[in-house]
């Protein structure tokens, strides 16, 4: 049985924006994110792809993984995910075998096959690519084949890439990765953040039909958890509101800049839309110690994860940098 002292934590960032804040300032704080977590021994930092949303500021996600990567020294940092049905396999290739090159054994290659973008801002990426998703498997295929060694023969080579054996994540929100990660033998994400519907379905259908590989022996589960620590309870669920007004701001088609925390949310939304937050942050921890704690352990025991990814929308970067080092107490202890 899964402890939460032996579940390993990593730090997903979509690079929030904050009202009144520039997209500079976010991107310094991110890198300053990492660099804390890093001394906290997590294991891995991963950035999100997202288009079009003036509040996330992770859109270029290779050149971002390669500024993180160069501002730390040990922690693994990499995509959580690159949206593969909006890229070329070849491309994506090149930009994680140069960042590979650039910083051995330290880079990771997590793959959606959602757009992370709107109808209009698909068209625009994927020009004249017509794609539902339903080619992930072949796209994904592909990209492994271009990470591999190259074979004699072989027509189309990625340089950098080739040989870089960068490994690769399949992250989901429903169960159709969770089959494909299983068949491949590859290690599994799932996006429980902020779609825990599924959650508890996938992981049984991916640990029923993996099938062991030379990636993986065994499956590998890491499970997406939004958390805001704080020292005591009310300011935990004070701090919170931030995220939901953005997950209501999602909801409505307003800007998702990063909002300062409010003392009631009730004027701010109505019954059905806090049912509907509360839904998409499912699976969010949120309190003082103790709660965190026992809210944690409580996810590794009903999940059996393997790792923990960790979001955490918090106004005040400094008071983001606090929830880290509570939770990191406390799984430790």
């Amino acid at each position: 049985m899964s402890s939460l002292s032996k579940t390993a934590l990593s730090m997903l960032d979509l690079v929030p924006i904050r009202a009144g804040g520039t997209v500079a300032e976010a991107l310094k704080q991110s890198t300053e994110l990492a660099q804390h977590v890093e001394r906290l021994g997590f294991e891995r930092f991963w950035l999100a792809e997202h288009h079009n949303m003036d509040g996330i500021a992770s859109s270029a996600t290779a050149l971002l993984i390669g500024h993180i990567a160069g501002k730390t020294s040990r922690i693994r940092v990499g995509s959580g995910g690159v949206m593969l049905p909006n890229h070329p396999p070849l491309v994506v290739a090149e930009n994680f075998g140069t960042l590979a090159a650039l910083y051995p054994g330290r880079i990771d290659l997590g793959l959606g096959r959602a757009p992370g973008a709107d109808q209009a801002t698909m068209r625009a990426l994927r020009r004249d690519r017509l794609s539902n998703g339903d080619d992930f498997p072949e796209q994904v295929a592909e990209l492994r084949a271009l990470l591999a060694p190259a074979q004699p023969g072989q027509r189309l080579v990625a340089t950098p890439g080739a040989g870089s054996n960068i490994p690769v994540w399949l992250l989901g929100s429903s169960l159709f990765s969770a089959q494909l990660a299983a068949h491949l033998g590859l290690p599994y994400a799932f996006a429980s953040h902020f779609a825990p519907r599924f959650l508890f379905d996938a992981l049984r259908l991916y640990r029923e039909l993996f099938r062991p590989s030379a990636v993986l022996d065994k499956p590998y589960v890491m499970v997406g958890v939004p958390v805001v620590a704080a020292p005591t309870d009310e300011e935990a669920a004070f701090l919170a509101t931030s995220a939901q007004q953005k997950i209501l701001a999602l909801m409505r088609g307003q800007s998702l800049k990063l909002q300062p925390p409010v003392n009631d949310m009730d004027a701010r939304w109505d019954p059905a839309e806090q049912h509907s937050v509360e839904a998409f942050l499912g699976v969010s921890v949120v309190g003082g110690p103790e709660r965190v704690k026992a809210g944690l352990s409580d996810l590794v025991e009903r999940t059996q994860a393997d790792e923990l990814m960790l979001v955490t929308d918090v106004y005040d970067p400094a008071l983001r940098l606090r929830s880290c080092d509570i939770v990191a107490s406390v799984c430790k202890s």
